[in-house]
This record gives C-alpha cells, structure tokens and sequence, in this order.
C-alpha cells in the first residue's frame, strides 16, 4: 500500500477526497439539473447549459445568465453583476494564499474551480500526513466540478424530454436565493446587515425602477457593508 502511495499519490488523495464531497453531490446535481431544464425551457439548446456549466462553474450567475441572454446586449452589466455576485470569491482567495503554496500546477484550476462547497472544504478539512495535499485539494474541486457539470448535462438534455407544464420553473432563481438569505438569517443572530440589506434593495427599486435596481443596489450595499464593517464585527463579537 506504501508503494502504491508513492507511485500513485493522487489515488490516495481521490480515495481520501471523495467522502468529503458526497454531500455536495446530491445538492449540486438537483440544482445542476434544475438549471439545464431552466435553461431548456427558456429556448436554449442543451449545449448551452452544459458548456456554461462547464467553463463558468458559478451556479448563481448562470442562472442570472439566462435571463442576461435573452435580454439586450449589455457586457458592462453583465460584468458588474458578476462582480458583485461573486465578489465574496476575492476573500475566499485571500485566505487560501497559503494553503495553495507548493501545489505546482494544479494551484491555477484550484483558484479557477474554486467555489463556496470546495473553500469550505479545503479550508477546513484535516488532511492526513500520507495524503498529497496538493492533489487532495484538486480532487475536492475536480469532483464538484463535475457534480455541476453533469447535473447541467443532464437537466439541458432531458429538458426537451418533458412533457409537464413548466410554466414558473424560472422562479427556482428566486427560490434558491430565499432559501440562502434564510438559512443565513435563522444563523446569524445580528440582522443588521440582513436588513440593511434590504432597506436599500427597496430603495434602489424606487429610485431605479425594478429593470435596472440590481447593479445600483449591490454597489451600495456592498459600500455601505464596507464602511461598517468594524462596527458590526464588534457588535458580533460583543453577542458571542
């Protein structure tokens, strides 16, 4: 077995992997498959969900993508709302610095695969001495990968094979991220930020109207989150 660890550390380091992200697999492949059926619905070819799923790898903006491609041509809207959705990816990068030292090659799909399941998991799991961590924390984040791809795949081909009424399954977008900003509600015992949140969300649709509130809305909750951090995280501090 030693042996075989030498020749071949990435077994050992898949072997070792793969439990961590069997939870992440049933969710990945019910929103993966839930997205390529949107994306079918919505008049797209199955290609265009399993290449997005693919090459994008960022659940919550492909679906925001959809409706980007049915829309009017505007890159600097979809670059602004990709930023802002993802924004949290650049302190997830912040605090992996160090544990992406010394992985050689695989540190570049690390950093282009990394997503909020495969951070939780290279950032906290206990990796054993016999295991590569460079090839353990690469596996983490080929095997979700793949869990959305083919979730995608599958959604986007067997879309054109169904024969139910679909009409709403766009509001899975909406569902998804309710379901987010509760479950974050019901942990957090501070909702400042949650309301403040939507405080200015409801003051952008005022002022902007409800077809272009989002960037505005984002830009300032992101500012005004900016400004107060220091004051909310001692408040946190202070309840803990």
């Amino acid at each position: 077995m030693q042996q075989l660890t030498k020749k071949a550390p990435w077994i050992m380091a898949f072997k070792t992997a793969f439990p961590y992200t069997l939870p992440i697999f049933a969710g990945f492949w019910f929103l993966g498959m839930t997205y390529g059926i949107y994306m079918n619905v919505s008049g797209f070819n199955f290609l265009y969900p399993m290449f997005m799923s693919l090459l994008i790898f960022a659940g919550s903006v492909e679906f925001v993508a959809v409706s980007m491609l049915l829309g009017a041509f505007d890159p600097l809207q979809a670059f602004l709302m990709t930023v802002m959705i993802n924004a949290r990816h650049l302190f997830y990068g912040i605090s992996m610095l160090d544990r992406y030292k010394g992985v050689g090659w695989k540190k570049f799909y690390l950093i282009y695969g990394m997503c909020d399941e495969s951070f939780s998991i290279n950032y906290t799991a206990k990796i054993p001495e016999n295991v590569d961590k460079g090839w353990f924390m690469f596996f983490v984040t080929f095997l979700n990968h793949m869990y959305w791809f083919t979730g995608a795949a599958l959604g986007g081909i067997f879309g054109s094979l169904i024969r139910f009424n679909t009409e709403g399954l766009d509001f899975v977008m909406t569902a998804m991220f309710v379901v987010i900003f509760m479950e974050q509600w019901m942990k957090d015992k501070d909702h400042t930020s949650a309301l403040m949140g939507i405080g200015l969300s409801l003051v952008c649709v005022i002022a902007f109207g409800s077809d272009h509130f989002m960037i505005p809305a984002m830009i300032s909750i992101v500012a005004i989150l900016t400004v107060l951090r220091k004051p909310l995280e001692r408040k946190g501090d202070e309840e803990i």
